[in-house]
């Protein structure tokens, strides 16, 4: 038996244990993680200063560090995130239905935990918190492979969190961290059947589809990010120069950030009259069509064909013009990752059409896409952003870490 087999049956025993725990336990073990957190944030940005060093030598771009880094600050949030997670409902055990049949049996649709999740992420330390945090409210054991440029950090947060787990009563193995990061180790994970329940990656659009490619185990595509903003003619072009620029600079590394703007024709040169200043500030590069680059000269510069699928995760934004808001649709619907589009129009009837017509995950008027979140949603925090239809979409939070089965009541009833 491998070593990530032994792993998988360790957690495969915990979850027996955290289905049947309590929300009562499963609270007390959450507060005492973040307890935990806060006594021992030192380890944390110790272990975390050693992948920053290492990550800076082997010339990682500044985006990608942003992900990579903690502060006191973020790991304030994160512990705060585990408290707003200790506060919501507990859905195990919630019944979604109860009907009485004809002859006398009561049949109850209950939720329950998915069992064991196994999490494939990159660079982002705070996502090992998250996850075994949502993970451990929704009665499921977790598995947690990160990439190698925060292994150290990782395996301090997962150090920090078992032994708190143990102090509250549970064993260790509710929540492992998979030690070798090497691709043998993911592959193994991907095909290891017996003791994984569902598998989530969560990065970018390259680990997520080799996954969905390779693994044996149920697969949720998350955080495939090829997000949208269409301005319409009727919107109002400052909120829109301020929606975009959000969407864009805020955290351009993350899902949820737009990666191509849409113009309507009618009023693109005073739309990127107004746009323009605040993207200059993070000096955003502009890869245009021919009609934008008109407008926008040297500026822009000439879009590839390449650019309209493109996730940056960078200061760099792909810029379309159209001539009616059923072209943006189209033109949406057929770049889209499925995640989050936004339009800006002050028409309702143009508004409406565009909630209803784009097929995405998050569909906005007049908002940024960041908050695509599950924090902004209110469900705490995300273990991801589905951007499938099938069993999640969205952010997914403790509900959506759950399935279901039937309870039957009878009296002796036979058929």
């Amino acid at each position: 038996m491998t070593a990530l087999q032994k792993q998988g049956r360790q957690a495969k025993a915990a979850a027996g244990i955290l289905a049947t725990a309590g929300t009562e336990k499963k609270n007390l073990a959450l507060e005492s993680i973040a307890q935990a957190f806060t006594q021992r944030q030192d380890q944390w940005l110790e272990a975390n200063a050693q992948d920053i060093r290492l990550a800076k030598a082997a010339g990682m771009r500044p985006a990608l560090l942003d992900r990579l880094s903690l502060n006191a600050q973020r790991i304030q949030g994160i512990v705060e995130g585990i408290r707003q997670i200790i506060a919501l409902p507990d859905p195990i055990g919630k019944s979604d239905r109860t009907d009485t049949r004809p002859n006398g049996l009561i049949i109850i649709k209950k939720r329950v935990p998915l069992g064991v999740a196994a999490i494939i992420y990159e660079a982002r330390p705070n996502v090992t918190v998250d996850a075994a945090a949502l993970c451990l409210k929704s009665g499921n054991a977790c598995i947690l492979r990160g990439g190698k440029e925060a292994i150290h950090s990782n395996r301090a947060a997962v150090e920090i969190m078992t032994q708190a787990l143990e102090t509250a009563g549970l064993p260790a193995g509710c929540v492992s961290l998979v030690q070798d990061t090497s691709r043998e180790s993911a592959n193994e994970l991907m095909h290891l059947n017996d003791f994984i329940d569902v598998l989530i990656p969560r990065g970018g659009p390259g680990l997520i589809r080799a996954v969905a490619k390779q693994a044996s185990v149920p697969v949720i595509r998350t955080g495939e990010g090829v997000c949208h903003i269409y301005i319409d003619k009727d919107g109002d072009l400052d909120m829109g120069a301020n929606i975009l620029y959000n969407a864009k600079c805020s955290r351009p590394s993350v899902c949820n950030a737009a990666e191509c703007v849409l113009v309507h024709q009618d009023i693109a040169a005073s739309f990127w009259s107004k746009a323009l200043p605040l993207l200059d500030q993070k000096q955003v590069e502009l890869r245009c069509d021919p009609e934008a680059l008109a407008i926008l000269g040297q500026r822009g510069k000439a879009a590839e064909e390449t650019d309209w699928d493109a996730e940056y995760g960078d200061d760099i934004l792909a810029v379309k013009t159209v001539s009616t808001a059923e072209e943006a649709i189209d033109f949406i619907n057929s770049h889209s990752s499925g995640h989050s589009e936004s339009i800006v129009t002050a028409n309702y009837f143009t508004a409406q059409h565009f909630l209803d017509a784009v097929d995405a995950a998050a569909v906005y008027v007049n908002a940024s896409t960041r908050f695509t979140d599950g924090g902004e949603f209110g469900l705490g925090a995300e273990i991801g952003i589905s951007t499938q239809k099938i069993h999640a979409r969205g952010p997914m939070g403790l509900e959506e870490l759950t399935s279901y089965k039937y309870v039957i009541y009878g009296e002796g009833q036979v058929r």
